[in-house]
């Protein structure tokens, strides 16, 4: 009889991690709370307009790719990606404009129109970011979590390389030396729900997988991303059962040994695979035990990542001079940043995404309208903002700051969803609505980070964006590799 594994989520972490391991002859059980895949990855659809509500922008393409190889499939068989030009556009609240392109040439041009001296500057960042991708990619990405043992696999002069002692920011002003391309290589440190002013100059890893590979978008919406994923996994075998909260991961004798569905019914496995937040995992998933207990308050105490303010828009009119995704700069990133991650409150003056997905997808929309999906970066929820009383505020103050940068929509929404801190909390699990777990604001983020493998119970796996490498899509559907990967080898050694 096959050895079985449940997998706790149908998340991109899960998805990744079910597909390897039935594509190695386990038997695969996907138990999901909400009635459809992708946990943060979703859509909503309403009079027309189509939202994907959760990651917007794709990079490292190659990750998925080499996913689906591995049980033999293309993805182009499955989801059709496009790139996407430009990356972004830039607005700032003194008038510039800059897109940012893959196209050396025409940044150089739009560079020298704003600081000549920074056009070589940004050429030598963006080597820069090359060279950390390479030396810090094999140990930090695309390998088991990182201990102190692993800088034994960089050679002694990259070791220095690593720039683990400046913060990005720091880094970014020896390249660059214009406010407006600060700010713009400083926005990286969000991707990783992280301050640019904190986190560690080997966070500009980030900068390369954009800036130098491109961004992809499915031609159908993000969220297809998640319904190409399980269709494999089914094709694999998966087995998935929706709208199917888990109560309880059992243990015997400190073994994962299957878990309790919140209608009492038990399903017994030799694995557990929990695409949950980890936090949550160990509050709410594990019998109460001293040691669980302890690692809990660990976890607690460290610092969250931030979390995020969400505006859904369905439009009326075409707003020509903007492009698929969008962001519109705050005066004062410092302070912004400040407000976030040491007060704990809204920013005043927030930097405002906007990702408006009919650009490449027209059918996203009705024609002559338009579907905007609006995130400002917000603190992980706390005592010092209270979203029950002050979302409808903050949605007028960001409305009211679009308009300022000439994109009033006030009289033009049709659609409107709102999704804070709190919906994200309850809607996946994430703990204090935190969208990447702990923190990187340290320079020991990367060894702090969950590991794949708990350290408290046998059998018991991690997967998703609390745990390594981080999260973003490709981080995910990493650890979902490493996971399935940390479990054939435990199988082998006879440890489950």
């Amino acid at each position: 009889m096959s050895k079985s594994v449940i997998v706790i989520g149908a998340g991109i972490g899960g998805l990744s991690a079910a597909i390897r391991l039935a594509a190695a002859g386990f038997k695969v059980q996907v138990f999901e709370q909400n009635p459809s895949p992708g946990g943060k990855m979703y859509q909503i659809v309403e009079q027309g307009f189509r939202w994907d509500t959760g990651p917007s922008v794709l990079t490292m393409r190659h990750v998925l790719d080499e996913l689906f190889a591995s049980v033999g499939r293309r993805l182009d068989e499955y989801v059709a990606l496009q790139p996407i030009e430009p990356l972004t556009r830039y607005f700032y609240p003194d008038g510039t404009q800059l897109d940012v392109t893959r196209d050396l040439d025409r940044m150089r041009e739009q560079i020298n129109q704003i600081e000549p001296a920074d056009a070589a500057g940004y050429d030598r960042f963006l080597e820069y970011a090359r060279n950390l991708h390479r030396i810090v990619g094999p140990v930090f990405i695309y390998d088991s979590p990182p201990t102190l043992r692993s800088f034994f696999k960089v050679k002694p002069w990259d070791a220095v390389k690593v720039d683990g002692i400046r913060t990005m920011h720091q880094a970014q002003r020896s390249y660059v030396r214009s406010p407006h391309l600060l700010q713009l290589l400083g926005r990286f440190a969000t991707y990783v729900g992280a301050s640019p002013y904190l986190a560690p100059a080997t966070l500009n890893v980030i900068a390369h997988v954009e800036l130098n590979e491109g961004i992809w978008y499915p031609s159908s919406g993000m969220y297809s991303l998640a319904q190409a994923l399980m269709t494999l996994a089914v094709e694999m075998g998966v087995e998935f059962y929706f709208a199917t909260p888990v109560e309880q991961i059992n243990l015997h004798h400190q073994q994962a040994s299957g878990i309790t569905l919140q209608d009492g019914k038990r399903v017994p496995a030799n694995a557990v695979v929990a695409n949950v937040d980890v936090a949550t995992v160990y509050q709410k998933l594990l019998p109460s035990h001293p040691t669980i207990t302890d690692a809990l308050r660990k976890l607690l105490s460290g610092e969250p990542s931030c979390s995020g303010f969400i505006l859904l828009l369905g439009v009326r009119g075409v707003h020509s001079t903007l492009a698929h995704h969008n962001i519109f700069f705050s005066s004062d990133y410092a302070q912004e940043f400040d407000q976030i991650f040491r007060l704990g409150v809204m920013p005043d003056d927030p930097t405002i995404y906007a990702a408006i997905t009919s650009r490449s997808t027209p059918s996203d929309a009705p024609v002559g309208m338009e579907n905007w999906f609006i995130l400002v970066n917000a603190p992980p929820l706390g005592n010092n903002w209270n979203w029950h009383t002050k979302a409808h505020s903050y949605r007028d103050l960001v409305l009211d700051k679009l308009a300022s940068f000439g994109h009033d929509l006030r009289n033009d929404i049709l659609v409107e969803r709102m999704i804070t801190p709190i919906d994200l909390e309850r809607a996946t699990g994430a703990y204090r609505g935190a969208l990447y777990g702990l923190s990187s604001n340290n320079r020991w983020a990367a060894f702090r980070r969950i590991h794949n493998r708990s350290q408290l119970v046998r059998g018991l796996y991690f997967t998703g964006g609390t745990t390594h490498p981080g999260g973003g899509v490709p981080m995910v559907t990493l650890s979902g590799k490493v996971a399935s990967q940390m479990l054939l080898q435990d199988l082998a050694r006879g440890l489950i």
